[in-house]
This record gives structure tokens, C-alpha cells and sequence, in this order.
């Protein structure tokens, strides 16, 4: 193919010292420029693959100033994620309010082997091109789209295998085998507990949301609804293949390449490099797997505040430990909804801790406890099993003729599922918040935070409380490490449907996420009041895509060798993600190298 590896741009010289300082650019090519390679080339390119090499458009630009009868069957269809999913000029979330709207790639590389994908990274950058990672499309800062640019799409890559006694390459000697699994980058966390879990009884640490790629989620840490009892998915990690800015296929572990293996337990996905294939540690199964569902509601706000220091009260005292993940809210209508999941205890016992509690709520004055509260109890195989009939109220599948069976996501998902975000924040709230003399300042932060807007406390996504191994293997990762003493990461955010600029009845609603916005930011400032902001960090997954701090946020005293393994392995910064490792060197939108000043001596600063 053609080459041209952009205009570098010079800045004013000078003379410090007898060093002549020099700033430079780089920028990559876009179709309109000369350097994109001819029609002719990509067909060459196109050939030489297993997979396919794809023109990408978007289903969205033919429904711009479209009427109902085009319009309609394409936004009913983007409430399905496998359809999302299974369509590269898509991405689970739409857009983002004053950030981003999803456009499509000009060409996909659908790759089907890791040599496709090595192929694709010596294209882009032999051709300056903006690279695009996408498995499971689920970034919520749009990581996982640009236009103008060549996407690897790894959909295909989706092969699964089971290990009993599983060593990384290199490590024979230097580590015990165990029971794994391998999956392709193209896996989601559905199919794969389907197969994990409920036709080989072992369990695997994933997502919570079953449409989420495999790949990312690790990359960014990953928290599932029992995190709480096994750690980070990034934790599990044993080895990965992941394809290299050189175009090198490196199979890593902890003996060889471990830095970079390293960065890829909670770096985030896309700045260091293309995982094609991940090995995980699987888990023996509890007894039990089940879950709590409860709605409570307060008459004036005097019960309210009362009802919040109960919760909290009674989630340190009977909650707080491996046993209880997953959510409980605060809503500004006087609201707690209850929505836990738990691991290895009995009915008997889920039932001893909670029915006292309902019961209390039940006798206190000006409080309602909603229709009766559901308490479940199943065996561990059939948690992710969507023919368990005490599942089928709560799991919906792929609708399109000749989907998977597999192919099924919780219901309560579907509504992230192409929407449009008007705002987000996450926050880690240490575990002394919980001790008896610092629960009365944190009722009152959340019950102030919650007359601004809703207010989610998911206690898996934060491990205090975890078992030691757990906190072990999840300490050896990029994380942030306020993780390892909260007890909850809380989360304020407000989505629409699925909207899009120019097609009539599904416009971005402007109005309405402004004003969201503001409440959400007045809601995690009454929570900055009780941790500092600096303290609380954020889950790169989930978090602002407004913020400024974001490498202390997303990685706090992680960042510093992160940035090394991003320069080692990618000084020149061909893998760019919004807020990703590096991309303060860059342009927002990936296209254009902040210039350097570079010395007589060739050194950078």
C-alpha cells in the first residue's frame, strides 16, 4: 500500500544552551488526503486476509431526514445489542451530549486471525492511519468508533476453550497449573457463561451486562455481579495475544512481556495494543447463586433520611463482606431500590438476613415497601440460564431469525442498549465511611447527593471486603488502587433512547440532557464533599468524558508505569483512545501529535 507518514509541522526554532529546540507534528491521513491509500490498494490489502476487509456505513445516515417507515425499523432494531453488535457501522452507545456521536470507520478489517489484525496495525501504520479496536462496542466515551479511520473489528474471533491444567507459555517451572479458559477477543460474557458455567460448572469473573466483549471489559479491569467473592476479571488474567504498534503477535504473561502484560490488566482497552485472545483463571462454583429485589419508598423527607441511615446501617452490619454485590439506589422521589446479588448462601439464610429488615420497614410509618420483595435462591448453573423459568422474567434473547440460544442479555441492559448519555460520573467510597462514627455523614451525603438526581451504590464494583486472594490478584493490576479499600463505587448518570442529529422524532433532546447534566454534577459534588475527588477516583469504563484529571482519576499512582509500558511497546501513539494512556499527546480526536520540543541532542521533553 501506499505510504505517507503525514506533514510534520515546524514551530519557531531557537537557541538555549547550543541546543536547537524544534517542535513537531505529525498528522494522520484522512480519504481526502493524498497519502490514503488508492481504491486499489485496499482491494489488495482486502485479498490478502483470512476475514474480510469492509466499507463501512452506518444504518443511522440513511435514517437522516428520513420519514417514519425508514426510520422506525432501524431504532426498533437498535433496542436489540446483538444487532449493535453484529453491525460494524454501530456502537452500543449512540452518542454522548457536547462530546460525541457515533460515525463509522471508512473500512473494517473483519478479522478472523490474529495475523488479520497484525496485518491491519502494519497498514495504519505504514499509511498514518486513525486505528479504531471494537469487539463488544460498548464504550461509553466512543472509544470504539472514529470517522475517517480503519476499525478492527474482532467479532469473528470467538473460538472458546476449556483448560484443566492450564500453564502460560514460558512458565513451565515457575507456576502451578490451573483450571482455565481461553476466548477469543470476539466473545461476549453471555455465550461465555453459558458455556463456563452452565455446561462445564465452573465459573469465570466477567461482566455483569452479557453483551459486553470479553477483551475490554479485562482490559478495563472488569467487575461482575460477584466481584465481591472473586476479584477483577483483570485478576484472572493469566496470558493474552495481543498484537503490537509493530505488528508483532506477542503471546504475554507474567514471565514474558510482563510489563505490558501488566497494562493490560485494567489499562484500558485500545492504547497499548490489539488483544485477539485472552486465557482466564476459572473458579470452582458456590452452593448457591441468587439475588434480593425490593422497592421502598418514603412519605416526607424527614423518613427518607431516616430510611437512608437504616439502609446504610444495615448493609455494614449484614452485607459488607465476599457474600453481597451488585446495587442498591437512592432516588430523588424519596426511593431505595434494592437490587443484590449473593454467592454461596442458602435461602434459609438470605431469607434470616433480610426478612427482619423488610419486616421493620414494613411496620415504620410513612415508609411503603413496594410489591413484595424477591428473594431467589438457585443453583449457581442456572444463573445465567435463560430456559430456568424463575430466569424467564428477567433475561431477553437475540429476536432476529437464527440467533444463538445463548444469545440472551438481562432485561433490565435493554435499555442501554443505543442510548444517548446526557451525563456520568463514578466515585470509590472508601470502606471507614461504613464504621459506626462516619455512617450519620455519609446518610446525609447521599440523601443531599439524591436531591439532584439519582444516586447508585454498586458494591461489586469496589473490593473491600473481598476474600485475600481475591484482593491479591485484583492488587496486581492497573487499577486504580482506590478500589482495593471502597465499598461501594457509586455512579450518577442520565441516558435517553436512542437519538441522532437529523432524523425527525429521534433528535439528541438538548434541553432536557442540559439540565440533566448539571444535576448530575451538583449530585457527585455533595459526594466530593465527604471524599475528595482526588480520593474517590473513577472507573475508566464508567466515568466522565469531560474529565480533566482523568490519568489520576482512572489509574491514581498506577498512571506513571502505565505511560512507560505505553511508550516501550507504542512510542509513536498508533493506538489512541479518548483519555486512553498517552492521549494527552494528541488531539481529541486522535488525528494530530502535540508537537515536542526535541534538543541538538535528539532527546524530548
Amino acid at each position: 500500500m501506499t505510504t505517507d507518514h503525514g506533514e510534520p509541522e515546524a514551530a519557531a526554532g531557537g537557541d538555549s544552551g547550543g541546543d536547537t529546540i524544534r517542535r513537531t507534528s505529525f498528522r494522520r491521513n484522512r480519504p481526502t488526503d493524498a497519502g490514503w491509500p488508492t481504491a486499489s490498494a485496499w482491494k489488495s490489502f482486502g485479498d490478502s486476509l483470512t476475514g474480510d476487509l469492509l466499507e463501512v456505513t452506518s444504518p443511522l445516515d440513511a435514517c437522516v431526514g428520513a420519514d417514519a417507515a425508514v426510520t422506525d425499523p432501524v431504532f426498533r432494531a437498535l433496542k436489540n445489542p446483538y444487532y449493535i453488535g453484529d453491525t460494524p457501522g454501530l456502537t452500543q452507545t449512540i452518542g454522548w451530549l457536547d462530546a460525541w456521536t457515533t460515525q463509522p470507520s471508512a473500512y473494517a478489517v473483519a478479522a478472523e486471525t490474529a495475523e488479520d489484525v497484525a496485518a491491519a496495525v502494519n497498514v495504519a501504520r505504514e499509511n498514518a492511519l486513525r486505528l479504531v479496536v471494537r469487539g463488544g462496542g460498548h464504550s461509553y466515551q466512543g472509544t470504539s468508533c472514529a470517522p475517517d479511520s480503519l476499525l478492527i473489528w474482532t467479532r469473528r474471533m470467538n473460538a472458546l476453550t476449556m483448560h484443566d491444567a492450564f500453564v502460560g507459555t514460558g512458565c513451565d517451572g515457575a507456576a502451578d497449573p490451573v483450571p482455565a479458559v481461553s476466548l477469543g477477543a470476539g466473545c461476549l460474557w453471555g455465550p461465555t457463561y453459558d458455556t463456563v458455567t452452565r455446561q462445564h460448572g465452573r465459573y469465570v469473573q466477567g461482566g455483569g451486562c452479557l453483551t459486553v466483549g470479553v477483551a475490554g471489559l479485562i482490559q478495563s479491569g472488569g467487575f461482575g455481579s460477584f466481584s465481591k467473592w472473586y476479584g477483577t476479571a483483570a485478576g484472572g488474567l493469566l496470558e493474552a495475544e495481543v498484537v503490537t504498534a509493530d505488528g508483532k503477535i506477542r503471546v504475554v504473561n507474567a514471565r514474558q512481556d510482563p510489563e505490558l502484560f501488566w497494562g493490560l490488566k485494567g489499562g484500558g482497552g485500545g492504547s497499548l495494543g490489539v488483544v485477539t485472545r485472552v486465557t482466564v483463571q476459572t473458579h470452582d462454583l458456590p452452593d448457591y447463586f441468587g439475588h434480593v429485589s425490593a422497592w421502598i419508598t418514603a412519605e416526607s423527607d424527614g423518613t427518607f433520611r431516616a430510611l437512608i441511615a437504616r439502609v446504610v446501617e444495615f448493609y455494614a452490619d449484614n452485607l459488607f463482606n465476599e457474600h453481597w454485590g451488585e446495587q442498591i439506589h437512592v432516588g430523588p422521589d424519596r426511593s431505595i431500590s434494592v437490587s443484590m446479588a449473593q454467592a454461596g448462601l442458602d435461602d434459609a439464610t438470605v431469607h434470616g438476613i433480610w426478612d427482619p429488615f423488610f419486616a421493620e420497614v414494613r411496620a415504620t410509618s410513612g415508609l411503603s415497601l413496594g410489591d413484595d420483595p424477591e428473594i431467589v435462591t438457585m443453583p449457581p448453573r442456572r444463573f445465567w440460564d435463560a430456559t430456568y423459568p424463575p430466569r424467564a422474567s428477567s433475561v431477553l434473547t437475540d429476536d432476529r431469525p437464527g440467533a444463538p440460544s445463548n444469545s440472551c442479555f438481562w432485561k433490565g441492559n435493554q435499555n442501554e442498549a443505543g442510548w444517548f448519555l446526557h451525563g456520568y460520573h463514578s466515585a470509590w467510597l472508601p470502606a471507614d465511611l461504613l464504621a459506626p462514627h462516619n455512617r450519620a455523614d455519609l446518610s446525609e451525603a447521599l440523601y443531599r447527593a439524591a436531591q439532584h438526581f439519582r444516586v447508585q451504590l454498586h458494591f461489586n464494583k469496589a473490593l473491600a471486603g473481598a476474600p485475600e486472594e481475591a484482593l491479591a490478584r485484583s492488587r496486581d493490576t492497573a487499577t486504580n488502587p482506590a478500589v482495593l479499600d471502597a465499598f461501594a463505587l457509586a455512579f450518577v448518570f442520565q441516558h435517553s433512547e436512542p437519538a441522532y442529529p437529523g432524523v425527525p422524532g429521534h433528535e439528541p433532546p438538548a434541553a432536557e440532557a442540559h439540565a440533566d447534566a448539571v444535576a448530575i454534577d451538583a449530585a457527585i459534588a455533595e459526594l466530593y464533599l465527604l471524599v475528595a475527588k482526588e480520593d474517590a477516583g473513577a472507573y475508566v469504563s464508567e466515568s466522565n468524558y469531560f474529565d480533566t484529571d482523568w490519568q489520576h482519576s482512572y489509574w491514581g499512582s498506577n498512571y506513571a508505569r502505565l505511560h512507560t509500558v505505553k511508550e516501550t511497546y507504542d512510542p509513536d501513539g498508533l493506538f489512541f483512545v479518548h483519555n486512553g494512556v498517552g492521549s494527552e499527546h494528541w488531539s481529541a480526536d486522535g488525528f494530530t501529535k502535540r508537537g515536542r520540543s526535541q534538543c541538538g541532542d535528539g532527546s524530548t521533553w
